[in-house]
């Protein structure tokens, strides 16, 4: 009798066991099923670009529309690098991105060091007003910017280019938050050992804040390298166009060959997948110790 029940039991905590893995292995096919769809729903349009990158003709658009090339291609490619002076607009798009991004972790790291750890009159209200910009729209600013540029006799010039966007707010709210986990015993250890402000804040603080860095330097560089309506507004020599502003004019004069605007495109995002393959695991401790702060 005895057997019988603890057989009895024994078969009833095996089903139960069975019946636990059964929901487990129902519940994570259905999130992963669902986080691929996903991810195919994300990346589905720069996969097609790719693929009509590597379709040979010009007629992509075809009925009904092929999604798949035939057999890979790379003569877009080799077309559209010897049309376009590439090297020349390359070179443009970093100079204007390495001006950018150098401009705005300087910018925000000084901005917001002193609001993330100075005790002053008013520094909530300068806070507070640094914030409320963001509900501004960038582009109702352009035409000031314009006014500015052409005031300075920056206009047909990288540095009036990146002179407006030199710094974000949003990447002064991101550092400050950032500088709050900071312990205020590094600082204080910094001025018993009698270093400037500007020390503690370069060799002390600085090297803590690498992954909010990173976060700036991945956005700048995406903001900067597809940026192409105010380098278009600022600039009167083509010559001095940046990628993304470059591909828009071949957009205007190639419309019906879209292979050709496709393989740009692809060129002129491949240096971002680069850089954010770099950066990805600082992105993430970036966002995640800015939100902590």
């Amino acid at each position: 009798m005895n057997k019988a029940m603890e057989h009895s039991r024994e078969h009833t905590l095996s089903s139960a066991a069975t019946l636990r893995i059964v929901k487990k292995v129902i519940r994570y096919t259905l999130i992963y099923a669902l986080l691929i769809l996903i991810a195919l729903l994300m990346t589905g349009p720069f996969l097609w670009l790719l693929s009509v990158s590597l379709m040979p003709g010009r007629n992509v658009f075809s009925n009904p529309p092929a999604i798949l090339p035939t057999f890979i291609d790379f003569a877009n490619y080799a077309q559209v690098w010897n049309y376009m002076n590439f090297p020349r607009y390359i070179m443009n798009t970093v100079m204007i991105t390495a001006m950018g991004v150098v401009a705005n972790i300087i910018l925000s790291c000084m901005t917001a060091y002193p609001l993330a750890l100075f005790r002053f009159k008013g520094r909530d209200t300068v806070f507070a007003i640094l914030i409320a910009t963001m509900i501004i729209p960038s582009a109702t600013a352009m035409i000031v910017h314009y006014l500015t540029i052409q005031w300075l006799h920056l206009g047909n010039t990288y540095l009036g280019v990146v002179l407006p966007a030199a710094v974000s707010v949003f990447n002064i709210f991101l550092m400050r938050q950032t500088f709050l986990s900071i312990p205020s015993e590094i600082r204080d250890s910094g001025k018993m050992d009698g270093a400037s402000e500007l020390r503690i804040w370069w060799q002390l603080v600085l090297p803590l804040v690498k992954p909010g860095i990173a976060v700036i330097l991945l956005l700048e560089v995406m903001a900067f390298w597809n940026n192409f309506l105010w380098p278009i507004v600022v600039l009167d020599d083509p010559e001095k166009y940046p990628l993304a502003a470059a591909l828009t004019y071949l957009n205007g004069q190639f419309s019906y060959n879209f292979g050709w605007i496709a393989a740009g495109t692809i060129i002129s995002v491949i240096p971002i997948i680069v850089v954010f393959l770099f950066t990805q695991r600082y992105y993430m401790e970036g966002l995640a110790g800015a939100v902590k702060g």
